[in-house]
């Protein structure tokens, strides 16, 4: 059974979901990508074999869902919030699940606490040197997205702000995605995905901007990354170049890669075919 906890830091309040089946030594955590939550997860968590025989772990990461908080926040925040929750569970044997900027989370955090990680699994990584479009320019121009990030802080001091967002739903959400690209083949999961404005009904301007400057930031050293990694790449991503994606991957030594035919959202497009890798892979690797 699934339950929601709380990770009472001096500065933040941490929501994140915890499903313990008795006698298992492994944990799946699963990390959401920008603008998002743990609701990311919710189809897989009620799908994959692993729930009967693994420990499941979901977080809304800070700043996000139930986890607002709005001043600083990067990849370092994120991981030593993970840390802690790691260390508050006493979880060993701990296999991380990220998509996109989740993922970025998940190579921080195994390059810094090696010993913690049994194996990785990336969906859809993001390698910073890569990306072209809004991404490539935001990491050309990030140095000018802190002038209006401090002004929505200083903003945010003075009580200018809203006050609550709403739960976003992205199991129900994707659904609706689903339904709506089969009624209108012509469009494009892009359309919908990319979508700011969409966004920002669920979180903070200034949370948003740091997600994108966290996305655009490089990532440790890849080769230092030795345990098992399982990455699940989009054939037909709009945010970077597979063939260069590859290149990254195979710089660390224990990689292996899976192709999924989709854009950047494999969760929302093919979550079976997801599903079924993810399971066969925890499965195997131990």
């Amino acid at each position: 059974m699934e339950t929601q906890k709380i990770l009472q830091t001096k500065s933040a309040r941490i929501s994140y979901w915890l499903s313990r089946v008795a006698g298992a030594n492994q944990t799946l955590i699963m990390l959401h990508g920008v603008a998002s939550n743990h609701t990311r997860w919710s189809e897989f968590v009620q799908s994959t074999e692993l729930k009967s025989e693994w420990n499941l772990l979901r977080l809304d990461l800070r700043g996000h869902g139930d986890s607002m908080y709005r001043g600083c926040i990067n990849r370092h925040r994120w991981v030593a919030d993970l840390h802690a929750i790691i260390e508050k569970e006493e979880l060993s044997s701990v296999v991380l699940l990220g998509h996109s900027l989740g993922a970025e989370i998940a190579l921080d955090y195994t390059a810094t606490q090696p010993e913690q990680v049994t194996s990785v699994i990336l969906i859809d990584p993001v390698f910073y040197q890569n990306l072209h479009g809004v991404l490539g320019w935001v990491r050309r121009l990030q140095l000018l997205l802190w002038v209006p990030i401090g002004f929505l802080w200083l903003a945010n001091g003075l009580g200018i702000r809203r006050s609550q967002y709403p739960a976003r739903d992205l199991y129900a959400l994707d659904e609706r995605t689903r339904e709506t690209l089969e009624a209108n083949p012509q469009m494009k999961i892009a359309d919908l995905y990319m979508n700011p404005l969409a966004d920002l009904s669920y979180i903070p301007l200034a949370n948003y901007l740091q997600d994108l400057l966290a996305v655009v930031q490089p990532l440790p050293v890849l080769e230092a990354i030795s345990q098992p990694v399982l990455v699940i790449m989009s054939g037909g991503s709009s945010l970077s170049d597979q063939k260069r994606n590859e290149q990254q991957i195979h710089r660390m030594s224990n990689a292996t890669s899976k192709l999924v035919h989709c854009d950047h959202w494999p969760l929302t497009e093919q979550p079976e075919a997801v599903r079924e890798i993810i399971d066969i892979w925890c499965k195997t690797v131990q």
